[in-house]
């Protein structure tokens, strides 16, 4: 196995630490290098190393690199070297890759002045701490011997802030079984972090962990925590349990301390020198060194240091003892300095294997986490229709608000977006910001943006974060400005308000950065240049308002631009990369298509909500309680010419592509075909509804709704336009099980509602 590319590069920016922690594998263990090390780390090698970074990203082309400010202790160097460094990463890598900057500390020195330069520079910091006071102070103590959990925990609640909050990246927690793994649980989550790393203690078999109470302690306690976690459903994230997760179905795990990936970490110590990961120190003097340095060697060159190619080698690499284990492609043997004996060297297994069995045997055994706030109940509401239909809808929007607010946390996690703009969004947490993240838009392009963090690839659009946090500004009426990147197009997006639309090409820098201040009167230039201010238009019937969205908001697309789906759980992806529905017509702005909802021309407008009130007074009586429950999940219709066909990509939950200058009848029909569509799009983005047959289910969901609304109108001709309608279920139906061979139990459970919907139609249901 090949080495893979360093992607993740720790450097010691101080080497010294102002705790003394029992349990510091820096300072604790074998390695005593630290003692001839220089305190901080020079400019020139600063610089280096830097420039190094960039060399490699460039030579393998690496959409992004992250970067970890360690020690020691971090904060040590000072504000100004941390912005230094932070401004020559950024200068090197500058069209390069992108930067994930982060830092991990003991948070004793986090003032202000301190956070606001993390947030500045956008250094996402983390910060080690061990649960409760006694937890804490038990290893984390000063020279003096005195605990440090008052002043860790005010640093904490200090980052946690909404000023500051943009770079709180999460808690590390190192594991000791003599602590409650319920009292630790408890202070890490009433301290609300956006993610919580566990780290079992570093050791070997020469010096291995404490036990005191039997051969998985740490089993018994992190599965204390993980059922915890599970019952208070997930409040934030927890790395160790999470990557269990994904290997265990089959995806690339988040931690090096599990799987059998190629490691793509190295450490940068203050003095230049190349290192192994750190916690080698644990094993041997001089363990982690590899005689290489950044003032004369290349990462490339140092990646063929026996140590790192010693890690490439998968299964090969492992104990035989490992290799017959059942969960070897989860565990990959642990973490691989835990594996180390005198001898055998690194040829054995984790000196916390039983711990590593246990807990993976119980994540998998563990019911799958639930995924939405719906019932059984509210499922087959959502299917069967009626009067709990409406109820259904109302959790099926919050479940689908919780999945938005969840991706917008994944990609403050990622880095996606500037500091001011999450300072702004953190700031106006809220029904404000709930507002501008029910815009089914939103949706699609917070999908193909989490896609490209999972890719390691740019994040689409980004401009639209800035604009998001612009229009949340808008319905908190409070005045926000920001720089914002626009395109070609002039085109700023606030989604559910409106848009700043800019001169032409010609009068403007391509690309620029323009200030702009959203208030409750909407957006305009902070330097009073020439732009238009042109407000999300409306339609209004049955007692609701819907916005008129461009159709290419919803537009479905990979991560690169290319119109497909990009994640499972999505019928769409997000807007294609870089552009919007303005974007078709911004050559001179020549005019206005049934498509294109924006402009000032109120003509369609007018027309598509006399269109729309005829069709509404159709659906109504006929079935108030679909109805009811299209008033209670639609925010924002998508007007194309003509019908869409049946297998073109839909919108997110939230959003009804309809052929508004269509006949009355007809439009009432779509109502509830293209309401089927989104509901069906919101299921896909709760439960896994399989692979292989999920297709046909979604044609036999949809044509459930088309037999409803005939069997719903009064002739003879209708019902028997019903009955091929139902006809058509059973078929599709019958292609789901033919296809379905690995369907899922969601999958299978709707198949069956669907079956039994269509047969209540026959029994006058």
């Amino acid at each position: 196995m090949a080495a893979r590319p360093f992607r993740q590069f720790v450097v010691k920016v101080h080497s010294r630490c102002d705790l003394a922690c029992d349990h510091c594998y820096v300072y604790r263990h074998a390695d005593q290098s630290w003692r001839r090390r220089p305190r901080v780390m020079a400019p020139r090698i600063a610089r280096a190393t830097a420039e190094r970074i960039a060399e490699h990203a460039a030579a393998h082309r690496l959409r992004r690199v992250t970067v970890v400010l360690h020690g020691g202790e971090p904060l040590l160097a000072g504000p100004e070297r941390l912005s230094s460094m932070a401004r020559e990463l950024r200068r090197s890598l500058d069209g390069v890759a992108v930067l994930d900057l982060r830092m991990q500390t003991n948070g004793l020195l986090l003032d202000e002045a301190f956070c606001a330069v993390l947030a500045r520079e956008r250094i996402r910091t983390g910060v080690s701490l061990d649960g409760d006071r006694a937890s804490h102070d038990r290893h984390r103590v000063r020279a003096d011997g005195s605990g440090s959990y008052d002043d860790v925990v005010r640093a904490i609640r200090l980052l946690g802030r909404p000023a500051h909050r943009a770079a709180f990246a999460g808690l590390l927690c190192t594991v000791d079984v003599s602590n409650d793994p319920d009292a630790v649980y408890e202070a890490l989550a009433e301290l609300r972090p956006p993610r919580v790393d566990f780290l079992l203690p570093h050791a070997t078999w020469d010096h291995p962990p404490p036990r005191p109470h039997g051969d998985a302690d740490y089993a018994d306690w992190l599965i204390t925590v993980y059922d915890r976690w599970n019952a208070d459903d997930r409040p934030f994230s927890i790395r160790m349990f999470e990557s269990v997760e994904a290997a265990a179905s089959g995806e690339a795990g988040f931690t090096e301390a599990l799987g059998l990936g190629s490691p793509d970490l190295v450490v940068i110590e203050t003095d230049g020198s190349i290192e192994q990961a750190d916690w080698l120190k644990t094993v041997g003097e001089g363990a982690p060194a590899t005689g290489f340095h950044v003032l004369s060697d290349t990462f490339d060159e140092a990646s063929a240091h026996a140590g790192f190619q010693a890690r490439t080698l998968g299964l090969d690499g492992l104990s035989e003892q490992c290799r017959r284990c059942p969960v070897v492609e989860i565990c990959g043997g642990g973490l691989y300095g835990h594996r180390h004996r005198s001898g055998s060297g690194f040829g054995n297994p984790s000196v916390y294997c039983p711990d590593l069995l246990r807990l993976i045997q119980h994540v998998r055994a563990a019911p799958a986490p639930p995924r939405d706030t719906l019932s059984p109940a509210d499922f087959t509401a959502l299917t069967a229709g009626g009067e709990r239909e409406r109820t259904a809808v109302l959790r099926l929007a919050e479940a689908q608000l919780n999945l938005r607010r969840a991706m917008l946390a994944y990609l403050h996690q990622g880095g996606a977006g500037s500091a001011g703009t999450w300072q702004a969004l953190l700031g106006m947490d809220g029904p404000a910001l709930d507002a501008v993240l029910a815009d089914p838009a939103m949706h699609a392009w917070a999908v193909a943006a989490c896609a490209a963090i999972a890719r390691g690839l740019d994040v689409p659009d980004t401009a639209l974060l800035d604009g998001v946090a612009l229009a949340t500004a808008v319905h908190a009426r409070r005045s926000l400005e920001l720089p914002v990147r626009v395109g070609p197009s002039g085109v700023v997006t606030l989604p559910t308000v409106g848009r700043l639309l800019l001169p032409a090409p010609a009068s403007r820098p391509p690309a620029g950065t323009v200030q702009v201040v959203a208030d409750d009167g909407g957006a305009r230039r902070a330097d009073g240049g020439a732009a238009v201010w042109e407000p999300v238009r409306r339609l209004a019937v049955g007692g609701i308002t819907l916005r008129l969205a461009h159709a290419d908001d919803h537009r479905p697309t990979g991560a690169g631009g290319d119109r497909r789906p990009v994640a499972r759980g999505t019928e769409t992806g997000g807007t294609e990369a870089g552009r919007t529905g303005a974007e078709r017509t911004d050559a001179g702005r020549t005019g206005t298509t049934p498509t294109d909802t924006g402009g000032t021309d109120a003509g369609p407008t007018e027309a598509w909500q006399r269109s729309l009130e005829a069709a509404w007074g159709i659906l109504s009586p006929r079935q108030p309680h679909l109805a009811a429950a299209l008033a209670a999940g639609v925010s924002t219709v998508v007007a194309v010419d003509g019908e869409p066909a049946e297998d073109a990509p839909r919108p997110p939950f939230g959003a009804l592509v309809l052929p508004l200058s269509a006949p009355p009848e007809d439009l009432a029909l779509a109502l509830a075909r293209e309401w089927q569509y989104a509901k069906f799009a919101a299921l896909r983005d709760l439960y896994d509804l399989g692979g292989a047959g999920r297709d046909a289910l979604r044609r036999a969901y949809v044509r459930l709704a088309v037999a409803r609304a005939w069997r719903a109108r009064p002739g003879d001709a209708d019902r028997e336009r019903a009955a091929h309608w139902q006809r058509e279920v059973v078929a599709a139906l019958g292609s789901f099980a033919d296809e379905a061979g690995g369907s899922t139990a969601a999958g299978r459970r709707l198949a069956a509602d669907i079956g039994a919907a269509a047969r209540a139609l026959d029994e006058g249901v």
